[in-house]
Protein backbone atom coordinates (compact mmCIF):
# COMPACT_ATOMS: atom_id res chain seq x y z
CA UNK A 1 0.00 0.00 0.00
CA UNK A 2 2.51 2.19 0.88
CA UNK A 3 4.85 1.37 -1.46
CA UNK A 4 2.05 1.91 -4.49
CA UNK A 5 1.12 5.53 -3.55
CA UNK A 6 4.56 6.63 -2.39
CA UNK A 7 7.33 4.77 -5.04
CA UNK A 8 9.91 7.16 -4.06
CA UNK A 9 9.49 7.75 -0.37
CA UNK A 10 8.27 4.10 1.04
CA UNK A 11 8.81 6.12 5.02
CA UNK A 12 6.39 8.61 4.44
CA UNK A 13 3.51 6.82 5.16
CA UNK A 14 4.80 5.33 8.30
CA UNK A 15 5.82 8.52 9.36
CA UNK A 16 2.08 9.78 8.87
CA UNK A 17 0.66 6.82 10.61
CA UNK A 18 2.98 7.11 13.94
CA UNK A 19 1.99 10.69 13.11
CA UNK A 20 -0.94 9.95 13.85
CA UNK A 21 -1.46 7.96 16.57
CA UNK A 22 0.45 10.60 18.53
CA UNK A 23 -2.55 13.04 17.62
CA UNK A 24 -5.02 9.80 18.43
CA UNK A 25 -6.75 10.61 14.86
CA UNK A 26 -7.07 6.66 13.93
CA UNK A 27 -11.09 7.21 13.71
CA UNK A 28 -10.41 9.13 10.48
CA UNK A 29 -9.32 6.09 8.89
CA UNK A 30 -12.42 4.79 8.84
CA UNK A 31 -13.83 7.48 6.71
CA UNK A 32 -11.48 6.39 3.76
CA UNK A 33 -10.89 3.52 1.81
CA UNK A 34 -7.86 1.87 2.01
CA UNK A 35 -5.41 3.22 -1.12
CA UNK A 36 -7.69 7.03 -0.46
CA UNK A 37 -6.37 6.73 3.12
CA UNK A 38 -2.83 6.56 1.95
CA UNK A 39 -3.31 9.20 -0.52
CA UNK A 40 -4.85 11.44 2.09
CA UNK A 41 -1.80 11.21 4.11
CA UNK A 42 0.34 12.51 1.65
CA UNK A 43 -1.79 15.18 0.31
CA UNK A 44 -1.73 16.11 4.47
CA UNK A 45 1.78 16.36 4.64
CA UNK A 46 2.06 18.36 1.31
CA UNK A 47 -0.22 20.73 2.75
CA UNK A 48 1.70 21.29 6.29
CA UNK A 49 4.82 21.57 4.48
CA UNK A 50 4.29 23.60 1.38
CA UNK A 51 5.46 27.28 2.35
CA UNK A 52 3.14 29.07 -1.49
CA UNK A 53 0.04 27.62 -2.87
CA UNK A 54 -2.10 24.47 -1.36
CA UNK A 55 -2.34 22.97 -5.02
CA UNK A 56 -2.35 19.28 -5.60
CA UNK A 57 1.00 19.52 -7.40
CA UNK A 58 2.63 21.68 -4.69
CA UNK A 59 1.59 19.23 -2.33
CA UNK A 60 3.19 16.76 -4.26
CA UNK A 61 6.36 18.82 -4.79
CA UNK A 62 6.50 19.54 -1.11
CA UNK A 63 7.19 15.86 -0.14
CA UNK A 64 9.83 14.55 -3.08
CA UNK A 65 6.50 13.24 -5.22
CA UNK A 66 7.72 15.18 -8.61
CA UNK A 67 8.14 12.29 -10.39
CA UNK A 68 5.42 9.93 -8.86
CA UNK A 69 3.60 8.42 -12.12
CA UNK A 70 0.47 8.29 -10.78
CA UNK A 71 -0.10 11.50 -9.81
CA UNK A 72 -3.79 11.64 -11.04
CA UNK A 73 -4.81 9.24 -7.74
CA UNK A 74 -3.81 12.15 -5.21
CA UNK A 75 -6.20 14.36 -7.57
CA UNK A 76 -9.31 11.97 -7.37
CA UNK A 77 -9.19 12.18 -3.50
CA UNK A 78 -10.78 15.37 -3.66
CA UNK A 79 -12.48 15.47 -7.04
CA UNK A 80 -13.94 11.92 -7.76
CA UNK A 81 -13.36 9.48 -4.31
CA UNK A 82 -16.02 8.50 -2.31
CA UNK A 83 -15.81 9.85 1.09
CA UNK A 84 -18.35 11.61 3.84
CA UNK A 85 -17.04 14.92 4.77
CA UNK A 86 -19.63 15.18 7.32
CA UNK A 87 -18.04 11.57 8.82
CA UNK A 88 -14.55 13.17 9.23
CA UNK A 89 -16.12 16.31 10.65
CA UNK A 90 -17.92 14.15 13.31
CA UNK A 91 -14.67 12.55 13.99
CA UNK A 92 -12.32 15.73 14.47
CA UNK A 93 -15.28 17.20 16.48
CA UNK A 94 -14.89 14.03 19.22
CA UNK A 95 -10.89 14.12 19.03
CA UNK A 96 -11.64 18.73 19.64
CA UNK A 97 -13.82 18.07 22.17
CA UNK A 98 -11.79 15.63 24.05
CA UNK A 99 -8.36 17.03 23.73
CA UNK A 100 -9.69 20.72 24.80
CA UNK A 101 -13.32 20.39 26.32
CA UNK A 102 -13.15 17.41 28.43
CA UNK A 103 -16.15 18.42 30.09
CA UNK A 104 -18.53 21.39 30.82
CA UNK A 105 -20.42 23.16 28.03
CA UNK A 106 -19.23 23.38 24.74
CA UNK A 107 -18.77 26.38 22.73
CA UNK A 108 -18.66 26.39 19.09
CA UNK A 109 -19.18 29.64 16.84
CA UNK A 110 -20.78 30.16 13.39
CA UNK A 111 -19.56 31.96 11.05
CA UNK A 112 -20.60 32.77 7.36
CA UNK A 113 -17.22 32.45 6.37
CA UNK A 114 -17.95 30.64 10.97
CA UNK A 115 -19.32 26.51 23.00
CA UNK A 116 -19.15 26.55 18.30
CA UNK A 117 -18.88 29.72 16.64
CA UNK A 118 -20.87 29.93 13.46
CA UNK A 119 -19.94 32.71 10.92
CA UNK A 120 -19.57 33.05 7.35
CA UNK A 121 -16.54 34.18 5.45
CA UNK A 122 -15.98 34.73 1.77
CA UNK A 123 -13.13 33.22 -0.16
CA UNK A 124 -11.69 35.40 -2.79
CA UNK A 125 -12.35 33.22 -5.99
CA UNK A 126 -12.28 33.61 -9.62
CA UNK A 127 -13.13 31.88 -12.43
CA UNK A 128 -15.88 30.94 -15.41
CA UNK A 129 -15.58 27.37 -14.39
CA UNK A 130 -16.42 28.17 -10.41
CA UNK A 131 -20.05 27.59 -11.06
CA UNK A 132 -21.27 28.39 -7.16
CA UNK A 133 -18.81 31.57 -7.18
CA UNK A 134 -20.83 34.92 -6.37
CA UNK A 135 -20.46 38.60 -5.70
CA UNK A 136 -20.99 39.62 -2.01
CA UNK A 137 -20.28 42.44 0.54
CA UNK A 138 -16.33 41.60 1.23
CA UNK A 139 -16.34 41.93 5.35
CA UNK A 140 -12.53 42.73 5.65
CA UNK A 141 -12.47 45.81 3.24
CA UNK A 142 -15.76 47.57 3.96
CA UNK A 143 -16.97 49.41 6.40
CA UNK A 144 -20.08 51.74 7.80
CA UNK A 145 -19.49 54.53 4.86
CA UNK A 146 -17.61 51.73 2.44
CA UNK A 147 -19.40 49.08 0.32
CA UNK A 148 -16.85 46.54 -1.63
CA UNK A 149 -17.66 43.96 -3.49
CA UNK A 150 -15.66 40.74 -3.84
CA UNK A 151 -15.88 37.67 -6.39
CA UNK A 152 -15.46 34.64 -4.45
CA UNK A 153 -17.03 31.33 -2.65
CA UNK A 154 -19.01 32.23 0.79
CA UNK A 155 -19.05 29.01 3.76
CA UNK A 156 -21.21 28.80 6.63
CA UNK A 157 -18.00 27.60 9.48
CA UNK A 158 -18.45 26.05 12.69
CA UNK A 159 -15.66 26.64 15.13
CA UNK A 160 -15.05 25.12 18.66
CA UNK A 161 -13.84 27.93 21.05
CA UNK A 162 -11.73 26.26 23.30
CA UNK A 163 -9.03 27.54 25.78
CA UNK A 164 -5.43 26.01 24.30
CA UNK A 165 -3.38 25.48 27.26
CA UNK A 166 0.14 25.77 24.99
CA UNK A 167 -1.47 28.86 23.73
CA UNK A 168 -3.03 30.35 26.87
CA UNK A 169 -6.00 31.75 25.39
CA UNK A 170 -9.29 30.60 23.46
CA UNK A 171 -8.57 29.34 20.06
CA UNK A 172 -11.00 28.94 16.97
CA UNK A 173 -11.00 25.52 15.79
CA UNK A 174 -12.72 24.53 12.69
CA UNK A 175 -14.53 21.22 12.47
CA UNK A 176 -17.44 21.63 9.97
CA UNK A 177 -17.66 23.92 7.03
CA UNK A 178 -20.62 23.61 4.52
CA UNK A 179 -20.32 25.99 1.06
CA UNK A 180 -23.48 28.72 0.60
CA UNK A 181 -24.14 29.83 -2.61
CA UNK A 182 -26.00 32.69 -4.09
CA UNK A 183 -29.76 33.15 -4.97
CA UNK A 184 -28.58 33.62 -8.50
CA UNK A 185 -26.15 29.89 -8.40
CA UNK A 186 -29.53 28.05 -7.24
CA UNK A 187 -31.98 29.73 -9.67
CA UNK A 188 -29.18 28.51 -12.63
CA UNK A 189 -29.24 24.86 -11.02
CA UNK A 190 -33.04 25.24 -11.11
CA UNK A 191 -33.06 24.59 -7.33
CA UNK A 192 -34.92 26.59 -3.97
CA UNK A 193 -32.14 28.78 -2.43
CA UNK A 194 -31.32 27.77 1.11
CA UNK A 195 -31.07 30.93 3.56
CA UNK A 196 -27.90 31.34 5.57
CA UNK A 197 -30.02 30.94 8.82
CA UNK A 198 -31.76 27.72 7.57
CA UNK A 199 -27.61 25.84 6.77
CA UNK A 200 -27.12 27.49 10.34
CA UNK A 201 -30.15 25.51 11.50
CA UNK A 202 -29.37 22.59 10.25
CA UNK A 203 -25.51 22.54 11.22
CA UNK A 204 -26.49 23.66 14.82
CA UNK A 205 -29.35 20.75 14.99
CA UNK A 206 -26.27 18.29 13.51
CA UNK A 207 -23.69 18.99 15.98
CA UNK A 208 -26.03 18.73 18.90
CA UNK A 209 -27.17 15.59 17.90
CA UNK A 210 -23.11 14.25 17.48
CA UNK A 211 -22.84 15.82 21.27
CA UNK A 212 -26.17 14.14 23.04
CA UNK A 213 -24.53 14.63 26.35
CA UNK A 214 -23.05 18.24 26.90
CA UNK A 215 -24.58 21.44 26.97
CA UNK A 216 -23.64 23.33 23.18
CA UNK A 217 -23.83 27.03 23.14
CA UNK A 218 -23.54 28.36 20.24
CA UNK A 219 -21.90 31.94 19.75
CA UNK A 220 -23.15 33.86 16.43
CA UNK A 221 -23.17 37.15 15.27
CA UNK A 222 -26.58 39.86 14.16
CA UNK A 223 -26.69 37.75 10.68
CA UNK A 224 -28.34 34.69 12.95
CA UNK A 225 -30.61 37.11 15.21
CA UNK A 226 -33.45 35.44 13.31
CA UNK A 227 -36.65 34.71 15.26
CA UNK A 228 -37.08 31.22 13.28
CA UNK A 229 -33.79 30.04 13.88
CA UNK A 230 -33.76 30.83 17.55
CA UNK A 231 -36.97 29.40 17.98
CA UNK A 232 -36.47 25.88 15.91
CA UNK A 233 -32.74 25.14 18.11
CA UNK A 234 -33.57 26.61 21.74
CA UNK A 235 -34.38 23.65 23.12
CA UNK A 236 -30.81 21.80 21.65
CA UNK A 237 -28.52 24.71 21.70
CA UNK A 238 -27.99 27.61 23.33
CA UNK A 239 -27.63 30.56 21.50
CA UNK A 240 -26.17 33.68 21.88
CA UNK A 241 -25.78 36.73 19.81
CA UNK A 242 -26.36 40.31 19.31
CA UNK A 243 -30.14 41.84 19.47
CA UNK A 244 -31.12 44.84 17.45
CA UNK A 245 -32.24 48.07 19.46
CA UNK A 246 -35.06 48.75 18.30
CA UNK A 247 -36.48 45.47 18.95
CA UNK A 248 -40.18 44.09 19.79
CA UNK A 249 -40.23 42.81 23.01
CA UNK A 250 -42.98 41.36 25.25
CA UNK A 251 -44.20 40.23 28.56
CA UNK A 252 -45.34 36.83 28.41
CA UNK A 253 -48.98 36.05 28.02
CA UNK A 254 -50.61 37.00 31.47
CA UNK A 255 -52.45 33.57 32.66
CA UNK A 256 -55.41 32.33 30.97
CA UNK A 257 -58.42 33.32 33.40
CA UNK A 258 -61.47 30.54 33.26
CA UNK A 259 -64.20 31.21 31.21
CA UNK A 260 -62.60 33.86 28.96
CA UNK A 261 -63.84 34.01 25.73
CA UNK A 262 -61.73 33.82 21.85
CA UNK A 263 -58.02 32.86 21.22
CA UNK A 264 -55.42 32.63 24.39
CA UNK A 265 -53.19 35.27 24.55
CA UNK A 266 -49.84 35.06 22.68
CA UNK A 267 -47.95 37.77 24.43
CA UNK A 268 -48.50 40.38 27.62
CA UNK A 269 -47.73 44.05 27.53
CA UNK A 270 -44.95 45.68 25.31
CA UNK A 271 -41.92 46.37 27.16
CA UNK A 272 -40.23 49.83 26.67
CA UNK A 273 -37.24 49.08 23.32
CA UNK A 274 -33.95 49.11 24.41
CA UNK A 275 -32.91 52.54 22.65
CA UNK A 276 -35.74 53.87 25.10
CA UNK A 277 -33.98 52.45 28.06
CA UNK A 278 -31.15 53.80 27.43
CA UNK A 279 -32.13 57.08 27.33
CA UNK A 280 -34.50 56.71 30.74
CA UNK A 281 -32.45 58.11 33.96
CA UNK A 282 -34.13 55.76 35.72
CA UNK A 283 -32.41 52.34 34.18
CA UNK A 284 -30.86 50.53 36.82
CA UNK A 285 -27.14 49.70 35.76
CA UNK A 286 -25.11 47.28 37.44
CA UNK A 287 -21.35 47.83 37.70
CA UNK A 288 -19.83 44.49 36.25
CA UNK A 289 -15.84 43.47 35.28
CA UNK A 290 -15.57 41.69 32.60
CA UNK A 291 -12.29 39.32 32.13
CA UNK A 292 -10.64 38.58 28.71
CA UNK A 293 -12.14 41.53 26.77
CA UNK A 294 -11.13 41.20 23.55
CA UNK A 295 -7.58 40.81 24.74
CA UNK A 296 -7.28 42.60 27.81
CA UNK A 297 -7.29 41.50 31.60
CA UNK A 298 -10.13 43.06 32.57
CA UNK A 299 -13.10 45.63 31.38
CA UNK A 300 -15.79 47.49 33.39
CA UNK A 301 -19.12 47.60 31.93
CA UNK A 302 -22.40 48.64 32.85
CA UNK A 303 -24.79 46.15 32.19
CA UNK A 304 -28.58 46.13 32.45
CA UNK A 305 -31.10 42.44 32.05
CA UNK A 306 -34.26 41.32 31.48
CA UNK A 307 -36.64 38.39 30.44
CA UNK A 308 -39.20 38.75 27.70
CA UNK A 309 -40.61 37.67 24.64
CA UNK A 310 -39.17 38.27 21.56
CA UNK A 311 -42.35 38.68 19.64
CA UNK A 312 -43.06 39.17 15.96
CA UNK A 313 -46.92 38.28 14.34
CA UNK A 314 -46.73 34.85 13.41
CA UNK A 315 -43.42 34.20 15.33
CA UNK A 316 -41.94 34.07 18.40
CA UNK A 317 -38.81 33.18 20.92
CA UNK A 318 -38.12 33.94 24.98
CA UNK A 319 -35.31 35.40 25.49
CA UNK A 320 -32.43 36.70 27.68
CA UNK A 321 -31.36 40.52 26.88
CA UNK A 322 -28.72 41.97 27.80
CA UNK A 323 -27.84 45.89 27.57
CA UNK A 324 -24.20 46.89 27.39
CA UNK A 325 -22.10 50.34 27.65
CA UNK A 326 -19.25 51.89 28.55
CA UNK A 327 -18.64 54.00 31.38
CA UNK A 328 -15.70 55.62 29.35
CA UNK A 329 -17.44 55.78 26.59
CA UNK A 330 -14.77 53.76 24.33
CA UNK A 331 -17.91 52.11 22.44
CA UNK A 332 -21.08 52.32 21.87
CA UNK A 333 -23.93 51.20 23.35
CA UNK A 334 -24.77 47.17 22.41
CA UNK A 335 -27.16 44.18 22.70
CA UNK A 336 -27.31 41.07 22.87
CA UNK A 337 -29.89 38.01 23.81
CA UNK A 338 -29.55 34.54 25.11
CA UNK A 339 -32.14 31.85 24.21
CA UNK A 340 -31.09 30.42 27.64
CA UNK A 341 -33.38 32.53 29.93
CA UNK A 342 -31.40 31.68 33.00
CA UNK A 343 -27.91 32.46 32.02
CA UNK A 344 -25.78 34.80 33.76
CA UNK A 345 -25.27 38.63 31.98
CA UNK A 346 -21.39 38.62 32.77
CA UNK A 347 -20.93 34.55 31.05
CA UNK A 348 -23.13 35.77 28.44
CA UNK A 349 -20.25 38.59 28.06
CA UNK A 350 -17.33 36.38 28.74
CA UNK A 351 -18.59 34.00 26.11
CA UNK A 352 -19.79 36.34 23.62
CA UNK A 353 -15.96 37.85 23.35
CA UNK A 354 -14.66 34.47 22.14
CA UNK A 355 -15.95 35.54 18.75
CA UNK A 356 -12.94 37.18 18.05
CA UNK A 357 -11.07 33.92 18.05
CA UNK A 358 -12.80 33.03 15.08
CA UNK A 359 -11.79 36.12 12.73
CA UNK A 360 -8.02 35.33 13.90
CA UNK A 361 -8.47 31.91 12.91
CA UNK A 362 -9.47 33.13 9.42
CA UNK A 363 -6.75 35.44 9.22
CA UNK A 364 -4.53 32.72 10.09
CA UNK A 365 -5.38 29.92 7.60
CA UNK A 366 -4.94 32.18 4.82
CA UNK A 367 -1.73 33.30 5.95
CA UNK A 368 -0.17 29.77 6.38
CA UNK A 369 -2.31 26.93 5.04
CA UNK A 370 -2.81 28.86 1.40
CA UNK A 371 -6.73 29.39 1.86
CA UNK A 372 -7.86 31.13 -1.63
CA UNK A 373 -4.45 29.81 -3.03
CA UNK A 374 -6.13 26.41 -4.21
CA UNK A 375 -6.93 26.42 -8.41
CA UNK A 376 -9.56 23.12 -8.44
CA UNK A 377 -12.21 23.39 -11.16
CA UNK A 378 -14.38 20.50 -10.20
CA UNK A 379 -17.14 21.59 -8.57
CA UNK A 380 -16.80 18.31 -5.75
CA UNK A 381 -12.87 19.72 -5.43
CA UNK A 382 -14.00 22.88 -4.61
CA UNK A 383 -16.28 21.86 -2.19
CA UNK A 384 -14.15 19.54 -0.12
CA UNK A 385 -10.82 21.57 -0.46
CA UNK A 386 -11.27 24.62 1.48
CA UNK A 387 -13.01 22.49 4.49
CA UNK A 388 -10.14 20.18 4.21
CA UNK A 389 -7.71 23.43 4.64
CA UNK A 390 -10.03 24.48 7.46
CA UNK A 391 -9.92 21.35 9.42
CA UNK A 392 -5.84 21.43 8.83
CA UNK A 393 -5.83 24.04 11.30
CA UNK A 394 -7.29 21.97 13.98
CA UNK A 395 -5.34 18.98 13.15
CA UNK A 396 -1.93 21.00 13.16
CA UNK A 397 -3.47 22.46 16.76
CA UNK A 398 -3.76 18.90 18.02
CA UNK A 399 -0.29 17.50 16.79
CA UNK A 400 1.11 20.67 18.33
CA UNK A 401 -0.81 20.27 21.84
CA UNK A 402 0.71 17.20 21.94
CA UNK A 403 4.68 18.53 20.83
CA UNK A 404 3.97 21.03 23.60
CA UNK A 405 3.33 18.76 26.78
CA UNK A 406 7.16 17.36 25.83
CA UNK A 407 8.29 20.55 25.37
CA UNK A 408 9.33 20.72 21.64
CA UNK A 409 6.74 23.83 21.07
CA UNK A 410 8.43 27.87 21.88
CA UNK A 411 7.41 31.12 20.63
CA UNK A 412 9.74 32.09 18.01
CA UNK A 413 11.16 35.86 19.23
CA UNK A 414 13.24 37.95 18.18
CA UNK A 415 15.87 40.76 19.76
CA UNK A 416 13.33 43.73 18.80
CA UNK A 417 10.07 41.14 19.76
CA UNK A 418 9.39 39.78 22.42
CA UNK A 419 6.96 36.99 22.40
CA UNK A 420 5.22 36.20 24.77
CA UNK A 421 2.57 33.59 23.82
CA UNK A 422 2.84 31.15 21.29
CA UNK A 423 1.10 31.19 18.11
CA UNK A 424 0.07 29.60 15.62
CA UNK A 425 2.61 29.97 13.15
CA UNK A 426 4.76 28.56 16.46
CA UNK A 427 2.48 25.25 16.35
CA UNK A 428 2.92 25.10 12.52
CA UNK A 429 6.55 25.94 12.71
CA UNK A 430 6.75 22.73 15.31
CA UNK A 431 4.62 20.24 13.46
CA UNK A 432 6.82 20.38 10.48
CA UNK A 433 10.08 20.10 12.35
CA UNK A 434 8.89 17.11 13.47
CA UNK A 435 7.83 15.76 10.27
CA UNK A 436 10.86 16.44 8.80
CA UNK A 437 13.30 15.00 11.05
CA UNK A 438 10.79 11.68 10.67
CA UNK A 439 10.88 11.84 7.55
CA UNK A 440 14.26 12.77 6.91
CA UNK A 441 15.31 10.00 9.55
CA UNK A 442 13.45 7.23 7.06
CA UNK A 443 15.98 4.69 4.92
CA UNK A 444 15.37 5.42 1.47
CA UNK A 445 15.82 2.71 -1.04
CA UNK A 446 17.33 4.81 -3.55
CA UNK A 447 18.92 7.65 -3.85
CA UNK A 448 16.88 11.08 -4.62
CA UNK A 449 18.79 14.13 -6.61
CA UNK A 450 16.61 16.81 -4.39
CA UNK A 451 15.77 20.07 -6.00
CA UNK A 452 16.18 23.33 -4.82
CA UNK A 453 12.73 24.07 -4.58
CA UNK A 454 12.21 20.53 -2.15
CA UNK A 455 15.14 21.92 -0.11
CA UNK A 456 13.34 25.08 0.64
CA UNK A 457 10.35 23.58 1.52
CA UNK A 458 12.06 21.25 4.46
CA UNK A 459 14.05 23.89 5.45
CA UNK A 460 11.59 26.73 5.52
CA UNK A 461 12.73 28.56 3.18
CA UNK A 462 10.73 31.53 1.34
CA UNK A 463 11.91 30.67 -2.54
CA UNK A 464 10.51 27.55 -3.12
CA UNK A 465 11.28 27.74 -6.88
CA UNK A 466 14.70 28.81 -7.10
CA UNK A 467 16.54 25.94 -9.41
CA UNK A 468 19.84 25.28 -9.45
CA UNK A 469 21.00 27.24 -12.63
CA UNK A 470 19.00 30.35 -10.94
CA UNK A 471 20.86 29.79 -7.82
CA UNK A 472 24.34 30.08 -10.06
CA UNK A 473 23.20 32.74 -12.09
CA UNK A 474 22.32 34.97 -8.29
CA UNK A 475 25.74 33.98 -7.10
CA UNK A 476 27.44 35.31 -10.07
CA UNK A 477 25.52 38.44 -10.40
CA UNK A 478 26.16 38.79 -6.60
CA UNK A 479 29.79 38.65 -6.83
CA UNK A 480 30.11 40.87 -10.36
CA UNK A 481 27.81 43.23 -7.80
CA UNK A 482 30.54 43.05 -4.90
CA UNK A 483 33.39 43.80 -7.22
CA UNK A 484 32.12 46.45 -9.03
CA UNK A 485 31.32 48.05 -5.93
Amino acid sequence: MASQANPDHPGLLATWTEAAVSVQVAPFAGCFTRPTWANLLVLAAGAILSPGRRTVAAALSSVGLRGAAGFTNYHRVLNRSRWSGQAAARCLLGLLVAAFVPDGPVVVGVKPRGLPDIDETIERRWGARIKARGIYRDPVRSSRGHFVKASGLRWVSLMLLAPVPFAGRVWGLPFLSALAPSERYAQAQGCRHKLLTDRARQLLLLVAHWLPDRQVIAIADSSYAAIELLAAVRRHVTVITRLRLDARLFDPPPPRLPGTKGRPRVSGARQPTLLQRLADPKTGWQHVTVTGWYGQCERRLDVVSGTPLWYHPGKQVPVRWLLVRDPAGAFEPQAFLCTGQGADPVTILRLFVRRWSVEVTFAEVRRHLGVETQRQWSDLAIARTTPCLLALFSLVTLWASDLAARGLVQPRRAAWYAKPQITFSDALAAVRRQLGSRRLSQPRRRTTTWSKSQQCSWTGSHKPHATQPEMAKVELTARNWFRAG
